[in-house]
C-alpha cells in the first residue's frame, strides 16, 4: 500500500531547515530505499522545472553552495544515480543521520515500518558535495 509522509531537514541544534513531502510504494522500507527515495524525487524535482538552484540533500559536484540553494554553474540536468550513491556514501561516513520517530537508524539496511504519521528526519552535519 502507498504511502506518503512528510520528511524534515534538521539542523543539528534541532531547527527544521525544510519540509518535503514523499510517496513509497510500500509501508516497509529500508533505509537505503528512504534516502533514495527521497534523493530522487529532489533530481526528478529539479529536473523536470530547472530552476535557478537545485535543493537538496546532496550537493551537486558542479554546484556552488549559496543561500538560496546550491546554483549548478552549466545549469544542467542532474544525474540522480550519482546523486543517490553520494548520498548513499555520506551516509555510511556519518555525513547526516537519518532519525524515524526520533530514533537515529543504525544502517542502510535496518527496516523500517511506515505510515502517514512516520516520523523522518535527516539531520546533516557538514554540506555534502557529489557529482
Amino acid at each position: 500500500m502507498p504511502v506518503t509522509l512528510t520528511m524534515t531537514d534538521e539542523s543539528a541544534g534541532g531547527k527544521v531547515l525544510r519540509e518535503l513531502e514523499i510517496s513509497f510504494a510500500s509501508e516497509l522500507t529500508t533505509i537505503s530505499d528512504i534516502i533514495t527515495t527521497r534523493v530522487r524525487a529532489e533530481v526528478e524535482a529539479y529536473n523536470n522545472k530547472m530552476p535557478e538552484y537545485f535543493n537538496g540533500l546532496i550537493q551537486p559536484g558542479d554546484a556552488e553552495r549559496t543561500i538560496n540553494g546550491f546554483k549548478i554553474k552549466a545549469h544542467k540536468k542532474v544525474d540522480a544515480s550519482q546523486q543517490c550513491a553520494t548520498a548513499l556514501d555520506a551516509y555510511t561516513k556519518n555525513g547526516f543521520f537519518v532519525l524515524v520517530d526520533n530514533i537515529q537508524s543504525t544502517s542502510l539496511d535496518q527496516m523500517v515500518l511506515i505510515n502517514e504519521n512516520t516520523r523522518i528526519s535527516f539531520i546533516k552535519l557538514t554540506p555534502l558535495v557529489g557529482g
